[in-house]
This record gives C-alpha cells, structure tokens and sequence, in this order.
C-alpha cells in the first residue's frame, strides 16, 4: 500500500484540474452550434419579413431544437416552461383560454386529477397539434398581457414573456443573458423564499419563534426528528410548531417528505401533546402531486398556503390561539 504522502503527491501532481470528455466536447459543440444557426436563420428571417408569429410557429414545428432555440433566445428553462403549460391546462380563464386555444388541445375534464407533462410531451404535441403550437407562440407573444399571468407569474419569468426578445434587440438579449447568469443566485437569496412571509407574519404581531429541535425530541427520539421551522413562541413552550413545504417541481422525494411529517406528527402528539401542529403546503409541485398531497395533510392540524387569503386566516389563527 502506497504512503499516505504518495497518495497525497499523486492527487497533487497528476491533477487535471477540469475533466472533460473529448468526444462529448465536440458532440455537444455541434449540438451548441445548431441551436444558433437555428437562431439566426429566425434572426435574418424576421430582418427579411418582419416580426412574425409565423415564423416562431415555423420554428417549432420544422426544427428538430425549435423549442430549445425558443427557450434559449427568451431565457426560459425547460422546468419553468412546463410548469407555464400545467398552469395553461388548470387554469379555466377566458381570456387565456382563448388565447392558447384551449378547447383545441386541452381535453382534461377534471384539472384536480392532472398530473405534469414532461418537456418531451410538450414537444411532440406542439409538433402534432397546429392549435397548440399557435396557442404557444401567442403566450411568448402577448402572455405579458394577460392579467392572470400577470398576477400569478413572477416578474422574473413573467419578463421573459417580450417581443423585444423575440424581436432579437440587443438590450432585451443582454437582459436574458443577466437572467440566465442571476437565476441561481436569486432564488438562493433569503428574502426569496416564502418562509420568509410567515416570519414577517410573527414579527408583525410580535409573536416570538424559535427553529430547530425540540428538546423532548432530542432526548428520546434522536434517529427520527428533525429540525422545525418555527417553534412558537419557543422551543421550551411550544404553543404552535408550523412547517413549511414550498415546491415548484415535481420530484420523487415528495412521497418521502409526507411520510416524514406523519412521523413528526405522531412524535408531537407524544411529547407535545398541547401543541398544535400546522402546515404550509403550496406550489405547482404538490398541486400535481394529488396523491402526495392528501398523505402529507394526514400530518398536520390545519394546512395554509401562501395565498393571501390564507395568509390572513394564518394571521387570524395566530391571534386567536395568544388571545386564550
């Protein structure tokens, strides 16, 4: 067996700093370089023509990477286009309806059993379906006119909805570079995530709040708690423990996350029997995960969502519990 400080010197000294993959490098070049030939054969098309929705509605339905070249010029992400689509199938809004031609395409009778479609789904029917596919180019045409976008949209997506973009100008390009470069950080930033409302929420009625581990827990249940996200008003008295669930995507892990609660719930009846157990479920993700959905409200006395209309039944839950 080798020394230690041989071992140390070879990860040193034989280092390659980056790995990569030659053949996958120029394999993936050509797949970087289709998408924008692709894009500036719509680029001199619409100097030729004009700004067109025909020509978009070319691009999806005659290029094999029409969709990506779409999605790359606006800065969408495949994970937010899907999730845009889902909401065009739940949502019976007129106005949009109307826009996306609906009643074309969309032949699901109850949104409430709805499950996500994948990107390759989306793909092929816009292929297949030439109502689907105008209904597409007219959200990235005018969707950021739509009041119900407007509103249900964050303004970080919602601005991806521009014909400037479509129109190739080049501040509305650089404007989808910074988006692509500052997605990661904004939705690591604090101030983005929605726990963030329920602690304004707290402060605002100056109800203290703790997080971390109840102290019962960590005495006799050390291999299956977990750390709360708000211990109200403390970890020694708890009155109210609320966790919070926001999810945009789907994933496998939500089964594992209801389960979870359930256990937690069962610990507090336990332990803290006095203490009521709520929770914040919300987000395209466990809307399309219905069955995830009924098994982790199991776990909780009452269950909010980020809507204001919940935030304030929230808020009056709040007075009404430090009022007795």
């Amino acid at each position: 067996m080798k020394s230690t400080e041989d071992k140390f010197s070879t990860v040193i000294s034989k280092n390659t700093f980056y790995f990569f993959n030659p053949e996958f490098e120029e394999k993936y070049e050509g797949h970087i370089n289709s998408l924008k030939e692709t894009l500036l054969i719509v680029k001199n098309k619409i100097e030729t023509d004009g700004l067109k929705k025909d020509i978009f509605e070319w691009l999806l339905k005659e290029k094999e990477n029409g969709l990506k070249a779409l999605l790359t010029l606006t800065g969408f992400s495949k994970e937010n286009f899907v999730r845009l689509i889902t909401i065009l199938r739940i949502i019976d809004n007129p106005e949009l309806n109307s826009l996306v031609h609906k009643s074309k395409w969309c032949k699901e009778s109850n949104s409430n059993n709805l499950s996500e479609w994948s990107i390759e789904s989306v793909s092929k029917l816009i292929k297949s379906n030439d109502y689907f596919r105008k209904g597409v180019v007219n959200v990235f045409f005018e969707g950021a006119t739509i009041p119900y976008l407007a509103n249900t949209l964050p303004l970080f997506e919602l601005k991806k909805l521009s014909i400037s973009k479509l129109n190739f100008e080049v501040p509305a390009l650089i404007d989808t570079i910074i988006r692509y470069k500052e997605k990661g950080s904004r939705a690591g930033k604090r101030d983005n995530n929605p726990e963030i409302v329920i602690s304004n929420i707290l402060e605002k009625l100056k109800i203290t709040y703790e997080t971390g581990d109840l102290p019962e827990f960590e005495k006799h249940a050390q291999d299956t708690k977990r750390t709360m996200d708000f211990i109200i008003p403390n970890k020694q008295h708890p009155r109210i423990i609320v966790e919070s669930s926001f999810v945009s995507t789907t994933s496998s892990g939500m089964g594992d996350k209801a389960k979870t609660e359930i256990a937690i719930s069962e610990l507090i009846k336990k332990y803290y029997p006095r203490t009521k157990f709520i929770g914040f479920v919300d987000g395209i993700g466990w809307y399309v995960r219905k069955g995830d959905v009924q098994r982790i409200t199991v776990a909780f006395e009452d269950v909010f969502t980020f809507h204001k209309d919940e935030l304030q039944r929230f808020e009056t839950f709040l007075i009404d519990t430090f009022k007795k």
